[in-house]
C-alpha cells in the first residue's frame, strides 16, 4: 500500500477547493463542494467558516472546526494534481471572493 504523506499547508481558493501541500512538496487541488451538501459540511457554504480551515497537529488531516476535517488520505486519494501556472491567480481570488462560495468577487 503506498504510504501517504503528511499534509505541510493547506490554502483556500476560488469555488470551495482547496490547494493542499503535502510534505513530499507535491500539490494537490481538492474539489469541495460535493461535500457542500452534507451536514456538517454544509456549513462551509460561508467563505469566512471555509477560509478557517487549518492543518491539523501531526500533518494527518485539515479541519475548520471540531466538527469538521478531512483526512490526509481522502485528499491525496481524491485531489487531482495541481498545475503550478494557475495556481497563484486561483489563491489570490479566493481571498477577494464573495461571502458565499462560488461567488465571483464583482469588478467596478
Amino acid at each position: 500500500m503506498e504510504k501517504i504523506p503528511k499534509i505541510k499547508a493547506v490554502e483556500t481558493m476560488e469555488a470551495a477547493r482547496l490547494l493542499v501541500t503535502f510534505e513530499s512538496g507535491i500539490k494537490k487541488v481538492y474539489d469541495c463542494n460535493a461535500l457542500l451538501s452534507r451536514p456538517p459540511f454544509h456549513l462551509l457554504a460561508s467563505r469566512a467558516l471555509f477560509n478557517a480551515v487549518h492543518v491539523d497537529p501531526g500533518g494527518y488531516g485539515i479541519s475548520w472546526s471540531d466538527d469538521i476535517d478531512l483526512s490526509e488520505y481522502e485528499l491525496w486519494t481524491n485531489g487531482e494534481s495541481a498545475p503550478d501556472k494557475s495556481l497563484k491567480s486561483d489563491v489570490a481570488l479566493s481571498s477577494h471572493a464573495g461571502s458565499l462560495i462560488g461567488v465571483m468577487p464583482t469588478q467596478t
